[in-house]
């Protein structure tokens, strides 16, 4: 039968230290069968181990000697049987299909956080690092990987089909980085200026799809070699592409695995946003070989250090390699405004989380450790400098290479280099949660203004009106029309009100909060300062980034009922002239929230209106083809606006879509890459079972993963309840790798009302499946993000919270907010009164 799983019988052999005479031994192991195991003290006789006592809640395996084992060096020897499990975690089996059709498996390693003690028994926490020397015992005709290179490779003496791979000595490093793969795969490449050889591995007859990442990684290396003044510590790195991979990409030290989409670019049918997602990705997950497997945290505790770091980096990184992304500005879309939408909640949590049981660490992989790690961290970065922050980052490097740091390690360095109060600024944004917002108004006296500032938590259920007065030092940078690219003022905010005099500033000038939108605190500007921006959003005189941040805070203080949100649509109108493609992104998403909101509502229809009127000029402009000199924001956005358009219904966008689709279908013409997901989107929105239908052979047929994925995420746009019901199925079903089922079924509850009720109730009737096929694993929290029930999922629980507090906050939102937006929505309908 296909789904019993092979048996892999392996021996460890480590070299130990006791620490005092015992005559047990305690370790970390897991769905493993040990067969024997023996101690032998340096210089004298094996001792063998006479019971093995599992403690499989705690992981944990007792090996017991007959004697007592003297303090010292000596050789530990284990010969065990393991599974090659389908969990997507320890040493698991990956399903592919090789170019002819037939199914076969990889063998591959997913560690992190606490799952090398499937593979092998082991001391499986991150400060407890060692060396470790790999052999693998393979069929010959298979690719062997691990993090070392190949030091020697040999027929294995009981079997002529099979060959011993033998992996040189790793550096001092934690368990959960050791990785090894076994399958079928090509590469390509080259060498880093650094001299680092690097490989791409990807699918038989794929070599082509790993070039874009290739050439990402060899200018990435050096990159971070010259940014740490640290050289990479391995001879080689090889980036792998893995058929079924839970997370997006696992940083194990010199061998890096992803899942396709993550690693794969196709130069025909790859859209420029998989191109961005394969370079931060990428950009990530090298980081990490410094920062996390260089250096790494003392216990999981320290893990936003890690996550936060790398995904602020990445955008370091990739705006080094690809300065035309704007990715900046992308990254407060991306990272900062999700963080911020979470932690106004008050089932948020504090950055650092203690971890006791590391089962817990799966929960704390979320928003907040990766987007508000990385937002803080870039308000740090701004707030010491580039140059300062550089050296304090070689110094913690430095310091501590090869062993463990926690957090505070870091700020040390950093102070150390910056002479500035690094700890206290930092511990008030990490050990508490939430953050504040800063209500700010202007008085001109004579030639100056005077600001007063006061900061008071931002909640997203309205004014915070707590016992405790939480307080942060916020770094406060100010601009004004003068210069809004540059900062008139710099000031660390360290108590909850603040005067600030502004000197030479005319009346008619305005004052901006928050330069770059760097800093995490939502500003509340009085209506007169808000008024004197409104001209300089329409004229574009105040940058892009800024234009977002003003926005998104409008946009939060009315889903926290502190302002109107027909005060906010008046704005979003403002941005008729907007050419930027994250502050349409962002525009686009708040408008969807309204929309998703309004569709409890009997003007649903009218807000459909308003999203027309807001992107028809610019999807007027922009027109269907690329133009000549048109670059990568400009294919983003004719993406995002022909979508939107689309979805609403605009009648000539629909109508160009269906024509592009039929062609595309019969093939008389492809659609370029990044007009795949807006046509798709709009036929099926606006389609029938035929529609459907069509789109289910098109996932069929593709052959490249980003596509199929491309074809998941739309299929819930269809609205007939039992074509609803057939993509369901279609989610549970072998064409969809276990991974992505969570993406269709989030697609079904986001792609309409009748699509959620759906999907609710198929994730209750299919729980068990779904449970047992991601056991407690993250893919788990984000099916959950749709939604949730009396179903025990421990590594879910937060988020569950979260949902529930979205739930009772959205339906205050629309008691306190649907008269006023739908009077607003006739009224802008209504003819001029004649005088």
């Amino acid at each position: 039968m296909e789904n019993q799983l092979p048996h892999l019988q392996i021996g460890s052999v480590g070299s130990s230290w006791v620490k005092q005479a015992t005559n047990q031994i305690v370790m970390n192991c897991a769905d493993i069968d040990i067969i024997t195991a023996s101690y032998a003290p340096e210089g004298d006789e094996e001792v063998h181990a006479t019971g093995f006592n599992y403690q499989n809640e705690d992981e944990k395996v007792t090996l017991s000697f007959p004697s007592t084992l003297q303090k010292g060096t000596g050789t530990l020897k284990i010969d065990f049987v393991g599974e090659l499990n389908d969990k997507m975690k320890g040493f698991y089996r990956s399903k592919y299909t090789t170019p002819t059709g037939d199914t076969r498996y990889a063998a591959v390693t997913q560690f992190e956080a606490t799952d090398a003690r499937r593979a092998f028994p082991c001391w499986d926490e991150p400060a407890i690092k060692a060396t470790f020397d790999i052999s693998l015992v393979v069929p010959k005709d298979r690719v062997a990987l691990s993090n070392m290179n190949v030091i020697d490779r040999k027929p294995y003496p009981d079997d002529e089909n099979l060959v011993e791979v033998k992996f040189a000595r790793t550096p001092i490093m934690s368990t959960y980085l050791v990785a090894f793969v076994v399958g079928e795969y090509d590469f390509v490449e080259t060498r880093s200026l650094d001299g680092v050889l690097v490989r791409v591995y990807t699918p038989v007859g794929k070599a082509e799809q790993g070039k874009f990442a290739l050439e990402v990684a060899a200018k990435t290396l050096p990159f971070y070699k010259d940014y740490f003044n640290v050289p990479y510590p391995l001879p080689k790195i090889d980036l792998i592409a893995i058929a079924d991979f839970a997370a997006g990409a696992m940083e194990n030290w010199g061998l890096v695995t992803y899942r396709e989409t993550a690693l794969l670019i196709d130069p025909k049918n790859s859209c420029s946003s998989s191109r961005q997602w394969v370079a931060l990705v990428v950009g990530h997950e090298l980081a990490h070989q410094w920062f996390g497997n260089l250096v790494t945290m003392e216990w999981w505790t320290h893990l936003w250090l890690n996550e936060g770091f790398a995904s602020w980096i990445e955008y370091l990184c990739v705006d080094h390699c690809f300065p035309e992304y704007d990715i900046w500005t992308q990254f407060v879309s991306a990272d900062y405004t999700r963080a911020q939408e979470l932690d106004a909640l008050d089932n948020s949590h504090p950055i650092e989380v203690s971890v006791g049981h590391p089962a817990e660490v799966d929960e704390i992989f979320d928003a907040i450790s990766y987007s508000k790690g990385a937002s803080v961290i870039r308000m740090l970065h701004d707030y010491i400098g580039d140059e300062d922050f550089r050296k304090g980052m070689n110094l913690y490097l430095t310091k501590f290479q090869q062993k463990n740091a926690a957090t505070e390690d870091l700020w040390e360095s950093l102070e150390k280099a910056s002479g500035k109060p690094i700890a206290a600024v930092m511990n008030t944004w990490t050990k508490q949660m939430g953050f504040p917002l800063i209500y700010v108004e202007a008085e001109q006296q004579e030639e100056d203004k005077v600001l007063k500032l006061v900061q008071k938590k931002f909640c997203a259920s309205g004014p915070y009106t707590g016992e405790d007065f939480p307080m942060w030092m916020v770094p406060i940078s100010i601009c004004t029309s003068d210069d809004p690219t540059c900062a008139k003022m710099q000031i660390l905010m360290d108590k909850a009100e603040l005067t600030l005099v502004l000197k030479d500033i005319k009346p008619d000038q305005w004052v901006k909060l928050n330069l770059g939108t760097v800093g995490f605190y939502r500003t509340q500007y009085s209506p007169d300062m808000l008024e004197s921006l409104i001209p300089a959003i329409k004229d574009l005189s105040l940058p892009p980034v800024d234009r977002l941040g003003l926005q998104n805070d409008l946009f939060s203080l009315a889903r926290a009922g502190i302002i109107s949100t027909v005060e906010v649509l008046k704005v979003m109108e403002a941005f008729v002239n907007e050419p930027n493609y994250t502050v349409w992104s962002d525009l686009s998403c708040n408008l969807g929230i309204l929309s998703t909101l309004l569709s409890h509502t009997d003007f649903y229809e009218e807000i459909q209106v308003f999203v027309k009127d807001v992107f028809s000029p610019i999807g007027e402009r922009l027109g269907w083809d690329p133009k000549p000199g048109e670059g990568h924001l400009d294919a983003l956005l004719r993406g995002l606006v022909l979508g939107k358009l689309g979805k609403a219904g605009h009648k000539a966008t629909l109508e160009e879509a269906r024509r592009r689709f039929k062609d595309h279908v019969e093939g008389k013409h492809i659609l370029s890459a990044d007009l795949r997901s807006p046509v798709y989107v709009t036929i099926l929105k606006h389609g029938d079972s035929t529609t459907l239908d069509t789109m289910l052979k098109l996932h069929k047929q593709a052959d490249m993963q980003e596509e199929k994925n491309r074809i998941e995420r739309v299929l819930g746009a269809i609205s007939q309840p039992e074509l609803i019901q057939k993509v369901l199925t279609f989610a549970l079903s072998e064409e969809v790798r276990p991974q992505d089922t969570v993406s269709v079924i989030g697609g079904v509850a986001g792609g309409s009302k009748q699509g959620r009720k759906a999907a609710w109730k198929f994730v209750r009737d299919n729980w068990e499946e779904l449970y047992n096929r991601y056991q407690g694993g993250f893919l788990i929290s984000r099916l959950i993000k749709a939604f949730f029930e009396s179903h025990p999922a421990p590594s879910a629980e937060r988020t569950v919270q979260q949902c529930c507090e979205n739930i009772l906050l959205n339906a205050a939102w629309l008691k306190r907010d649907a008269e006023n937006i739908h009077q607003y929505f006739l009224q802008r309908k209504a003819p001029p009164a004649m005088v």
